[in-house]
């Protein structure tokens, strides 16, 4: 067992029955155990198969394939739309855990399976995305704010492409575009931490609104 995962577990406040049992299910595939992004990692062959994690109103195992399984009983969840490759499986309940133990066990087998054979997930490019005339425009107006959109990572590309089309009229997409601009020219991607004091980060846990009561 990791350390690091050991510590993560034994700090937890909530969810520690849930990751410990799933812990446990996934260790009995024989995966190593890690500690990556925060979070218990397990991989093969140094390959990253299942991550499991937790959040407010629940926990999760997400598979890092997740989208290549077959996923018989429907129960993996695409995370966000801009998520490609990864799905989760949710828990509120420690009972949920123990009743879908062995089709975890199964999922995970699978998960590993398909590492193994080398198949990857199609992802859409971001050329793919449609880029909204709102943004064109920006653009126009200014060209450091296109330089520093193309300067993002492809992830945060998409992840505002996917942000700005969905607003339907055009003036909603200007607005929301205006209000992430300055978050675009210093580099952030839309759910990036901005306050520096999130704990998943690059990510954002809603630490921010600390700050907001003060």
């Amino acid at each position: 067992m990791n350390e690091d995962v050991n510590k993560y577990i034994n700090g937890l406040e909530k969810w520690k029955a849930e990751l410990t049992k799933l812990r446990g299910i996934i260790l009995e595939s024989g995966l190593k155990e890690e500690f990556k992004w925060m979070h218990p990692c397990y991989t093969d062959n140094g390959k990253n198969i299942v991550l499991i994690h937790e959040f407010k109103d629940y926990c999760a195992i997400l598979f890092h394939k997740g989208a290549l399984l077959k996923d018989p009983e429907n129960l993996l969840i695409q995370q966000t739309e801009n998520v490609q490759s990864a799905r989760q499986i949710r828990f509120t309940e420690l009972h949920e855990i123990e009743e879908l133990e062995a089709t975890l066990k199964n999922y995970i087998q699978e998960a590993i399976g398909i590492e193994k054979s080398g198949k990857k997930v199609e992802k859409k490019k971001t050329t793919d995305f449609e880029i909204p005339e709102e943004l064109e425009q920006k653009f126009k107006e200014n060209p450091d704010f296109e330089k520093a959109f193309k300067n993002l990572t492809a992830g945060r590309q998409r992840g505002y492409l996917l942000h700005f089309a969905k607003p339907k009229q055009s003036r909603t997409i200007t607005s929301t575009i205006e209000k992430n601009m300055q978050k675009i020219m210093d580099g952030y991607g839309l759910n990036d931490c901005v306050c520096g004091l999130s704990r998943r980060k690059p990510n954002c846990d809603g630490s921010h609104k600390q700050l907001e009561k003060k």
